[in-house]
């Protein structure tokens, strides 16, 4: 079985396709921008993207994703090093604090901004519910998707 993840292929032995996503990509291959917090799918802070689609690591298994792209928070990073455009708003905008929800809150932003580029802000609440912040209040990661959507489209 081949997994896709940031570009790279892995092949997994048949021994870990039961595997969790998350714990495969932090303990395997130290991807460790994927958090495990509730570790049972309600607290997003272990979204990933998976063709395209934000969805929890930590329920997936491996075989779920094999011949699929993966993405983690790694993996959006531009070849230059610099942050992407998302990633940098969430700085401007002062909408990280202690970081843990920031990972999964960027990806699914990412994820909002392939479908709708020019989102209304019911629907970047709508996209972020899914994931749990206990330090900002939520105002400035919406307000940071909202700037990110603009940069992205210019």
């Amino acid at each position: 079985m081949k997994l896709n993840i940031n570009g790279t292929e892995h092949e997994i032995p048949e021994v870990l396709q039961d595997k969790k996503l998350a714990a495969y990509l932090r303990e395997d291959l130290m991807l460790t921008g994927t958090k495990i917090g509730c570790d049972i799918g309600v607290c997003g802070s272990c979204t990933v993207l998976v063709n395209n689609k934000a969805l929890r690591s930590c329920k997936l298994k491996l075989k779920d994703v094999a011949e699929k792209q993966v993405i983690t928070i790694e993996g959006i990073t531009p070849k230059d090093g610099t942050l992407h455009p998302i990633q940098q708003a969430f700085v401007d905008c002062g909408a990280i604090q202690c970081g843990f929800c920031t990972p999964g809150m960027v990806l699914s932003a990412w994820a909002l901004l392939h479908e709708t580029p020019h989102p209304s802000r019911q629907q970047v609440r709508n996209a972020l519910k899914g994931n749990l912040c206990r330090c900002t209040g939520y105002q400035q990661i919406i307000d940071a998707v909202m700037q990110a959507a603009e940069v992205m489209r210019d």
